[in-house]
């Protein structure tokens, strides 16, 4: 430990920007020795005495000790006993420790008493951090914990007062048995800045009269709580305001229904940017077309193969009235297989299930049921379609009979594209491109739909292994979906056609068996969409259970 010479060790200053205390050149009175004043400090420091109260009990310094308590002695109740003040714990506050507190082992004795006395336990040293942080915030909670503890127990020991030095108070300074209570009551009663309340926590008032504050209040202002709850309000009017999202998370949204891979909204901009795509496509093949039909090779190739190629002799003419009939239900019979063949690919957990009677441990799906027999009804359509066409004849309107049809099918596609409909008289003859798109349907769409619906479904064998080799089922998955593709697209030109290229005549053709353009095929055809629509509609368990347990059991499970 340094010693001192002739002078005392000076502190930090006692004011912002002042000069360091004690003043230059004070020194304990009648001590002269520097050995003697290090000899005292080291046995205060020894045997956990307070430097002031070792210096005071020295035999041959009775002004040195007054020297060091001077500075708080016109402050101090104690007289010569008190501590020596320091800075404050909070800006513009009092020094610390508070006036009144007397080192330990010095006694409180009246004036005259001997210095050398033995050492009676004296008003303990106040710790706590409700007589300086209070002023901060009027609901600071003052409890045992942060104020005077019992006797024993070494008091915290905070920031050195010297760069490099020891921290202060020094080691050895320890609280007395001073009830935290009355150390309140004791300390001078300063106001205090009244800050804004907290929920739910109790205030202790901003200001008290000097000497009213009693031990009941002041036990009662120990006694308050930390708050527990939302943070501290601001001691000032705020500015600017964070929000609700500062303290508070909204609460997470919902995840948006998804219908397939995407959602609702994500399907309507796939729809939107999709058909958008389409129409620039769509103008730009037109442009292009458009462009190859004015060069002087497509004109003559034009002339050459105009769409359109002569039918045998003996060819019909005309659309009889079972060929009207046919096309009605062959379209009724797509759609609801086309419907319930997507359902049976996208249910997860049927609803309802059927079983044969001769069979009642075989199970399918409602749904696969109703498309299995949309099927046989619609095969059965199909082998009554194909018979009459060879009966009368009709036959040679859709299946080729020259190799012609492949120029002018190219021929009539060029002109479908460039927006120059080739000449339609579809009453006699077909255009080439019409007639190919209505033989592939029929002959090679048509039973390869059947083929690969067979092997998937319950008639197919299970046992007959080298057939099942032969033909295995991931071939028939394998085909069977995009033959559906198919069928779709064919069936969306095929109406989008018809519609741009005379609708009430193509109509009139198909539905009321007339070459003439009036309303009546249009009419006929109007019903049999309303048809289309209410068996869509009705197609569900509650409709179709009633009719599949004509041919077997219906059950939940």
């Amino acid at each position: 430990m340094a010693t001192y010479g002739s002078t005392l060790r000076r502190g930090l200053p006692r004011v912002v920007g002042g000069d360091a205390w004690p003043p230059a050149g004070a020194a304990p009175d009648g001590i002269d020795d520097a050995a003697a004043v290090d000899s005292v400090i080291t046995a205060a420091a020894a045997q956990a005495v307070p430097v002031a109260a070792a210096v005071e009990a020295v035999p041959a310094a009775p002004a040195a000790a007054s020297a060091v308590a001077e500075p708080v002695a016109a402050s101090s109740p104690v007289g010569d006993r008190a501590l020596r003040r320091g800075l404050p714990r909070v800006p513009g506050g009092e020094p610390w420790p508070p006036a009144g507190v007397a080192p330990v082992g010095a006694s409180v004795a009246p004036a005259g008493a001997s210095a050398t006395a033995p050492a009676a336990p004296a008003a303990a040293m106040e710790v706590s951090s409700a007589a300086a942080p209070a002023e901060a915030s009027p609901t600071r909670s003052v409890t045992d914990g942060d104020a005077v503890t019992g006797a024993g127990r070494a008091l915290r020991r905070g920031l050195p007062r010297t760069a490099g030095g020891d921290p202060w108070p020094p080691a050895g300074i320890a609280p007395g048995r001073r009830t935290a209570a009355a150390s309140v009551a004791e300390a001078p009663a300063r106001p205090v800045r009244a800050g804004l309340p907290r929920p739910g926590a109790a205030t202790v008032p901003a200001a008290e009269a000097p000497g009213a504050a009693s031990a009941t209040a002041a036990a009662a202002a120990v006694a308050v709580a930390e708050p527990v709850g939302p943070r501290a309000p601001l001691p000032f009017t705020p500015s600017v305001w964070p929000g609700r999202a500062a303290s508070t998370r909204p609460a997470p949204r919902p995840e948006p229904k998804r219908l397939g891979p995407f959602t609702r909204g994500q399907w309507a901009g796939a729809v939107i940017v999709g058909g958008f795509g389409l129409l620039f496509a769509a103008g730009m093949a037109v442009l292009l077309v458009r462009w190859l039909l004015s060069l002087d090779g497509l004109r003559e190739f034009l002339a050459t193969y105009p769409g359109e190629y002569h039918l045998p002799e003996g060819a019909p003419v005309g659309f009889p009235a079972w060929l009207g009939w046919q096309h009605f239900f062959n379209v009724f019979l797509m759609v609801l297989i086309i419907r319930s063949g997507l359902q049976v690919r996208t249910e997860k957990r049927p609803t309802a299930f059927w079983s044969p009677r001769g069979n009642p441990k075989r199970k399918i799906s409602l749904n696969l049921w109703l498309h299995q027999s949309l099927d046989i009804l619609w095969l059965v359509n199909g082998v009554i379609f194909v018979v009459l066409l060879f009966v009368t004849g009709q036959w040679l309107r859709i299946v080729p009979t020259s190799w012609e049809v492949f120029p002018n099918a190219i021929s009539a596609a060029l002109q479908y594209v460039s927006l120059d409909w080739p000449t339609e008289n579809g009453w006699v003859n077909y255009n080439s491109l019409q007639q190919l798109a209505y033989f592939t349907t029929v002959f090679l769409a048509a039973p390869l739909a059947a083929a690969t619906g067979v092997r998937m479904s319950g008639i197919w064998p299970k046992d007959a292994k080298a057939l099942n080799k032969a033909y295995p089922v991931e071939w028939a998955r394998a085909v069977h979906f995009p033959v559906m593709i198919y069928f779709v697209l064919f069936i969306f030109v095929h109406v989008v056609l018809v519609f741009a290229t005379g609708a009430l005549r193509n109509l009139n053709h198909m539905y009321g068996g007339q070459d003439a353009v009036n309303w009546t095929g249009f009419w006929i055809f109007t019903a049999s969409l309303v048809v289309i629509a209410a068996a869509w509609v009705a197609a569900r368990p509650l409709v179709l259970a009633p009719i599949a347990k004509l041919f077997g059991k219906v059950s939940g499970r």
